[in-house]
């Protein structure tokens, strides 16, 4: 690290990319100095978030050969990170990567494997394990609130997602996979939390079962979400107009199975729904908690006193702490988190290892989905990348 402070550079300046504004206020002695994207709408954006002196490269491998950097932050296309992710490990650079960490297992081993032979700081952008509702739920569980966790249940309203996630390259297979491993790798990553273990078989169900049918498309590559986003406009979902010209991921898709210290996990996403918000669902035996609200004026349930009908007088209701920003002021937690970690390295609430099941559970979920729903098991993780990670990395 040079003398004058952490100096980061940025991948990828589309929306997402506003989360490394975050820098300059969660360290005083660290900066965006550089960025990289090919197109003329990145370029423009970079100039705006991180002024218009930072120079913006075309791509990543100009970044990293121009020097100056001392950790990366990576914002492109999902398709994109592991290419990204593997050049910035082997440059000796930390990285942030924005999930998921890739888009197939075989990917994200790879870059656990390359972090740990280059001795490069991997840092996943799995915001949520810093979201005021997850950690007030994560609490509860340790603290013993329903017993020992049997099940673990989360259902995901993605009300906007057909202007999310299908008019651009969201929509296709080959960009992201699965929508059910794409938007699902952050609830999969709080499942496996809550349960204190990961998915190591699935199963799953789903189909393209609105978006599909409308013949509206056009190529948005020049545009921005916030451009054609409008959740006063397009109601109901098949009304949607402007989708991507190719549109084969599915809108809604069910997951089920048995994590490795037997929890049942039940997942549902879809993507036409009127609300937007993640609903989870602990079960143990000795109760059972939940989440009403994802954000500021949410709370956390309890049943853990008695055998009842439905009662709306929980035993514990415990409101999430109000915080300022993106997802409850996760993103900046988040940002806070990975600086002090390229700095020092060290365990962090994150990890690169939670960050590549998530991935395998949703990659092994969507080959389930589309042969049958025959069952499928996850990989495990290679155990020499297991002791590496399980601490903090050096």
């Amino acid at each position: 690290m040079a003398g004058d402070g952490l100096r980061i550079g940025v991948v990828g300046v589309g929306e997402r990319a506003a989360l490394a504004t975050h820098v300059h206020d969660s360290a005083a002695d660290a900066r965006v100095v550089a960025c990289a994207d090919p197109h003329p709408r990145g370029r423009q954006a970079a100039h705006s978030l991180f002024g218009p002196e930072v120079p913006v490269h075309p791509g990543h491998e100009e970044l990293l050969a121009a020097g100056g950097i001392d950790a990366v932050m990576v914002f492109s296309p999902d398709h994109l990170h592991a290419r990204c992710v593997l050049d910035a490990l082997r440059a000796g650079v930390a990285v942030f990567v924005e999930k998921p960490l890739a888009v197939t297992t075989e990917d994200c081993d790879l870059i656990l494997r390359t972090a740990r032979a280059t001795g490069s700081r991997l840092y996943v952008g799995h915001n949520l394990r810093h979201a005021p509702f997850v950690r007030q739920m994560r609490q509860l569980v340790l603290d013993g609130a329903v017993g020992n966790v049997r099940a673990v249940w989360c259902r995901h309203f993605v009300g906007h997602g057909g202007d999310f996630y299908f008019k651009d390259w969201h929509a296709e297979r080959r960009n992201t996979t699965s929508l059910l491993l794409q938007k699902g790798a952050h609830d999969l990553d709080v499942v496996h939390w809550l349960a204190g273990g990961s998915l190591r078989q699935v199963s799953a169900v789903g189909e393209l079962a609105v978006y599909g049918g409308i013949t509206d498309r056009r190529d948005r590559s020049g545009e921005r979400m916030t451009e054609w986003h409008d959740p006063d406009v397009n109601w109901p979902p098949s009304a949607l107009t402007g989708l991507n010209p190719v549109v084969d991921v599915e809108d809604i898709s069910m997951l089920q199975g048995r994590t490795g210290n037997g929890v049942l996990v039940s997942y549902e996403q879809c993507h036409f729904t009127p609300d937007y918000w993640r609903n989870y669902t602990v079960i143990g035996d000795h109760g059972r908690l939940e989440n009403f609200g994802d954000l500021d004026g949410s709370v956390v349930k309890v049943w853990n006193s008695r055998r009842t009908g439905y009662r709306e007088d929980a035993d514990l209701t415990v409101p999430v702490p109000r915080a300022e920003g993106m997802h409850g002021g996760a993103d900046r937690l988040l940002v806070k988190e990975f600086l002090r970690f390229a700095r020092d390295g060290g365990p962090t609430e994150t990890s690169p290892l939670a960050a590549r099941e998530a991935v395998a559970a949703g990659h092994a979920a969507t080959r389930s989905l589309r042969s049958g729903s025959v069952p499928v098991e996850v990989p495990e993780i290679p155990r020499e990348l297991v002791s590496y990670y399980a601490n903090g990395q050096p």
